[in-house]
C-alpha cells in the first residue's frame, strides 16, 4: 500500500510511484505552470495543444491533447492544492462547480522530498466504479503514466 494514500482501494484506484532526480520544487513547478505542463504531460509524439491552469480549490485544470490527429478535450478542476506537497484534482466537475457528463477519474499526486534533488513522486488515478479503473489499466496506465512521468523528469532536468 502507498504509504502517501491512507484511504488507498485497489479496486478503484491505480498507483505509480517514481523517485525522481529532480527537486521538488521544480516537479511542482512542472505541474502548475501552463508554461511547462505541455512539454511533459502526455507521452509523445502525442501533444498538449492548450492548458489552462487556475491553482486554486475549484480553478480550472483544462488540457487538450492532439492524439494522432483528434482534438481531445479534458476538462476538470483542482479539489486540493497543498504547495509542493500534493496536488488533487477531477474531471467530475469543470469551473464553476458543475458536474461533468461522463466523468472518469481523480487525480492524486504526491510530492515528497527525498533531499539531495530527488523527489518521490506519487500518481494515483482513482475511479468511480471497478469497472472504469479496468478499463484504465487496460488502456495502458502503468506504461503510459510511466513515460509520462519520465518526462516530466527529464523536463525538470533540463530547469536546473
Amino acid at each position: 500500500m502507498p504509504h502517501d494514500i491512507v484511504d488507498y482501494d485497489p479496486d478503484l484506484d491505480l498507483v505509480l510511484t517514481r523517485d525522481l532526480s529532480a527537486p521538488r520544487h521544480l516537479i511542482w513547478r512542472c505541474w502548475t505552470d501552463p508554461a511547462h505542463l505541455p512539454h511533459w504531460f502526455i507521452p509523445r509524439p502525442h501533444r498538449v495543444t492548450a492548458c489552462t491552469i487556475d491553482l486554486r480549490v475549484g480553478g480550472a485544470f483544462d488540457t487538450t491533447f492532439d492524439v494522432d490527429g483528434n482534438v481531445m478535450d479534458n476538462r476538470g478542476v483542482w479539489l486540493e492544492v497543498v504547495p509542493e506537497a500534493r496536488l488533487v484534482f477531477t474531471d467530475a466537475y469543470t469551473t464553476g462547480w458543475k458536474p461533468a457528463p461522463e466523468p472518469f477519474m481523480t487525480a492524486i499526486m504526491t510530492f515528497a522530498d527525498l533531499g539531495g534533488g530527488r523527489t518521490r513522486y506519487v500518481a494515483v488515478a482513482r475511479h468511480r466504479s471497478p469497472e472504469t479503473r479496468r478499463t484504465h489499466e487496460e488502456m495502458g496506465f502503468h506504461d503510459g503514466w510511466g513515460t509520462v512521468a519520465g518526462q516530466l523528469e527529464t523536463y525538470a532536468q533540463g530547469l536546473m
